[in-house]
């Protein structure tokens, strides 16, 4: 079954029709690290052997699915460092001479261009839901760096890309503090038992809380006291548990058991038709939960501009 396990959310408009966009894709295709490269990256297949023809875009009925893949030469820097130590060892021996910072650095990138091709390759893959009628791209990120990567080689392969970074108009940190103070949660939301709280005034000011009551005296005490809400766990529609961020990005998603269960049963048993399901719904739920998390923090700035702009035609 696949299911993405972070999503940091965008806005995007203006996206070519699918065929474009796989065609567009083709050209930016996946080929392996070449022996004197550092790491290579291309679009792939994100359900390699599952369909008759090899497709780089996953359609479902207009909702979609595509697969950035990365791969870089392994070469951890405690075995350059040892490399580039017994070098310059080497050269101060032989030549009875101090080498310095500046020789340094250029016999570093020589010990690495000797290391690449006995060096083994690293891959990972990075996906993207997209629901192109609903205006969003959901990548399955746990950074924004990695997020904006792919971003950066899906408008590199169209030529242009207008995605915005979703802004509420309420800070997160202000309002997931009040849930915690006692205020009504959003319909369908409901608290976990794992949050970190920030003080702005104290540079080692960070407490993490799991495994608890977030409404105990403790935690109040705490947000009394000045500290606010960072990052919060949360369960939607009895459905999806999840870390919020104070950036709107959620973490370690994952289904509760009941509804993956539930799912489970549900799955095609042709891989096809399962893999089309999960793109489906994936982009529908993420669509409304990204939704309902906006309204929960007093709307966006993309949502107040397309307002204005309707107000003004």
């Amino acid at each position: 079954m696949f299911a993405p396990k972070n999503i940091i959310a965008y806005t995007v408009t203006g996206l070519p029709p699918v065929h474009d966009l796989e065609a567009a894709l083709r050209e930016h295709i996946f080929k392996p690290r070449g022996a004197s490269e550092l790491s290579r990256s291309g679009w792939a297949e994100p359900a390699p052997d599952v369909f008759a023809e090899e497709t780089l875009v996953i359609d479902s009925n207009g909702m979609l699915l595509i697969t950035l893949k990365e791969q870089e030469a392994d070469l951890k820097s405690s075995v350059v460092r040892e490399a580039l130590d017994e070098r310059v060892a080497l050269i101060e021996a032989e030549q009875s001479r101090k080498v310095y910072r500046k020789e340094k650095l250029k016999l570093k990138d020589e010990v690495i261009l000797d290391m690449l091709p006995r060096a083994f390759n690293k891959t990972r893959t990075t996906n993207a839901l997209i629901n192109p009628a609903g205006g969003y791209i959901f990548i399955d990120a746990s950074s924004h760096t990695k997020a904006e990567n792919l971003l950066n080689q899906l408008r590199q392969a169209l030529g242009s890309l207008k995605v915005t970074l979703i802004q509420t108009l309420h800070p997160l940190d202000k309002v997931m503090t009040t849930w915690l103070q006692g205020a009504s949660m959003p319909k369908g939301f409901a608290l976990e038992d794992e949050c970190v709280l920030i003080d702005p005034m104290l540079e080692a000011g960070r407490i993490a809380a799991k495994g608890q009551d977030l409404l105990s005296e403790e935690i109040t005490a705490h947000i009394a006291g000045g500290y606010y809400v960072r990052r919060l766990a949360l369960e939607w529609m009895q459905q999806f548990r999840f870390v919020l961020h104070s950036d709107l990005s959620i973490h370690r998603l994952r289904m509760v058991d009941e509804y993956r269960d539930y799912l489970e049963a549900e799955t095609p048993e042709d891989a096809e038709a399962a893999i089309l399901a999960d793109v489906w719904r994936w982009n529908v739920q993420l669509t409304q939960l990204t939704n309902e998390l906006i309204a929960a923090f007093g709307g966006s700035d993309y949502q107040l501009a397309q307002e204005t702009d309707g107000v003004a035609a």
